[in-house]
């Protein structure tokens, strides 16, 4: 699941970040024919905050987020993220969903009415302790509170509430997360949630007064009282699998890709709320940091929000997804400026793996235009590459280079599976890197063609050239589907070829028959991947919402 995103303003890259990390995942698991899988992305569309938007835009709240919503499902769609579910929490099954869980809570004793002052930061939709805030003045000197983390102003706040008893559930959140290391990726995360456990952990407001906000799902059986709009958007994960009849089938094998600021949300809000439902916490909480635009934190009055539908329109959709993916790293946050994008793509997409497609099915070197055939007297087994010295033709850098590629399946599957994607796409990159040294040093279009021992050899370095392609184009599926689509296309790959559990790579060589050998490729349809051209910054203009 990515988070359900707050419908106040249309979509920048953060949230298309959440949603590619997410999508990845989701296509890698199902290349790996893990079984059945959804992928739930959506919008949260209740709470004060949109309230407010929608009466600056002189519009409704209801009309607002239809609108907000369109323009997420339009951007996701556009950046090919192969959602199952799209929800709105505006939506009748939803709210359905939000009162049963809360009469699980209200049944479980987890709740209680108690009066509760404190500051409350609208923005974020949460009240906060002192320890969070800062003070800031205003221009006429007077002082005034803020967020510590997100420079947000806070506003004194006081009202009954129903309350949830969030202090009693210390040890079991603990307990939980021992008993689960891999429950929150990367650690420095999980570290930080088992170091919040050591803290005060006061009990959570979870309703608001409905004179203030009208915006929202009333408490059953207390028409004064809103649901807190974080309780209601976090049952969205349940609501989607079918809550309150259906969920077992899928709950609570949930992986939820989310963003550093609301770690607190998922990783202890969230598992106290459903165990004081009666339910599990979800398998695994995956979370990623934020993207900068040249060192600033994007913000609309910097005017430097990157707006994504421009970037895809200006670096193709395949080059973004590409650069997002394999420039961001979830521990730390990553900075974002247009020069990196094109020279990042350019290398090792255009140049590294198009310039090698290209270079091995020219119609100069493979006049044929078949998947030549691998031959084992010019590159014979070797059990130690080491000592090749004299056998055929292969120097002891192409038995590394064939035992790197090899490898590169299960490490790529390894680096998805502990949430590393960047170090996948690393990884493929420097394969390519090594297979065009491959190319470039045997220099096949020296080779005469005449000699048969030199068409055998010349046969073979294209065979191996075509097998590492193969292997790049199935492994980078989940990152970017239409360029590989085209890469595996050109191989002749079948559809029913293209997945991971089957992929084995250079079988000639282990002695075994390669179904490609002999084949005539696909149709040459040009150029894998055109250069980019730096032009100016993908820029929302500061008007925009």
């Amino acid at each position: 699941s990515t988070p359900i995103f707050y419908a106040n303003g249309p979509p920048h890259i953060g949230h298309l970040y959440s949603a590619l990390l997410a999508d990845a995942l989701h296509r890698h698991r199902a290349l790996r024919g893990a079984g059945p899988g959804r992928l739930s992305t959506g919008t949260d569309e209740h709470g004060l905050k949109i309230q407010q938007a929608a009466a600056a835009a002189g519009t409704s709240p209801p009309e607002l987020c239809k609108r907000v919503s369109g323009l997420f499902r339009q951007a996701l769609a556009q950046a090919a993220v192969s959602f199952t579910d799209f929800i709105r929490t505006s939506e009748p099954c939803h709210q359905q969903a939000v009162r049963h869980f809360w009469g699980a809570l209200q049944d479980s004793g987890a709740l209680y009415k108690g009066s509760y002052e404190g500051w409350y930061c609208t923005p974020e939709e949460c009240f906060l302790p002192e320890s969070q805030l800062a003070e800031r003045r205003d221009a006429q000197g007077r002082l005034y509170k803020v967020s510590l983390e997100t420079g947000h102003q806070v506003h004194w706040t006081k009202e009954e509430n129903y309350m949830f008893r969030l202090s009693a559930f210390r040890d079991p959140l603990r307990k939980w997360l021992q008993d689960n290391p891999k429950a929150i990726s990367p650690d420095p995360f999980y570290q930080r949630v088992l170091h919040w456990l050591e803290e005060d952990l006061p009990d959570l407001s979870v309703s608001r007064e409905r004179s203030r906000l009208q915006w929202g799902i009333p408490v059953p059986s207390d028409s004064t009282q809103t649901i807190y709009v974080w309780v209601d958007a976090l049952v969205n994960y349940l609501s989607v699998v079918g809550y309150p009849e259906r969920h077992g089938e899928w709950w609570p094998a949930a992986h939820h890709v989310v963003g550093k600021d609301i770690l607190k949300f998922h990783a202890i809000y969230w598992p106290a709320l459903l165990m004081a439902a009666g339910l599990a916490p979800p398998e695994r909480i995956l979370v990623h940091s934020h993207w900068t635009v040249r060192g600033q934190k994007m913000s609309k009055s910097l005017g430097n929000v990157i707006d994504p539908l421009a970037c895809m329109g200006q670096y193709t959709l395949d080059g973004f997804r590409y650069f997002l993916l394999r420039q961001g790293v979830p521990e730390r946050d990553c900075d974002y400026y247009d020069e990196k994008v094109v020279k990042l793509v350019n290398s090792e997409l255009a140049d590294a793996l198009g310039g090698l497609l290209n270079r091995s099915t020219a119609l100069s070197i493979n006049p044929s235009n078949t998947y030549p055939c691998f031959s084992e007297s010019c590159f014979p087994k070797a059990w130690d590459h080491r000592q090749t010295n004299g056998m055929g033709r292969a120097s002891a850098e192409d038995y590394e280079l064939v035992a790197s590629v090899a490898s590169l399946p299960l490490q790529v599957a390894n680096y998805f599976e502990s949430f590393q994607i960047y170090k996948a796409l690393e990884c493929i990159a420097l394969c390519v890197r090594h297979t065009n040294g491959f190319f470039q040093r045997h220099r096949p279009w020296k080779l005469d063609r005449k000699d048969p021992a030199e068409q055998l050899w010349l046969d073979t370095i294209i065979h191996v050239t075509l097998e590492c392609l193969r292997v790049f184009g199935t492994l980078l599926q989940p990152v970017i589907p239409h360029t590989a689509d085209k890469l595996l296309s050109r191989l002749a790959v079948e559809p029913e070829e293209r997945d991971l559990s089957g992929l084995t790579f250079l079988p000639r060589y282990s002695g075994k028959p390669c179904p490609f050998e002999g084949r005539q490729l696909g149709p040459d349809t040009g150029v894998l991947f055109h250069r980019l051209e730096a032009t100016r910054q993908c820029q929302k203009p500061r008007s925009s919402g």
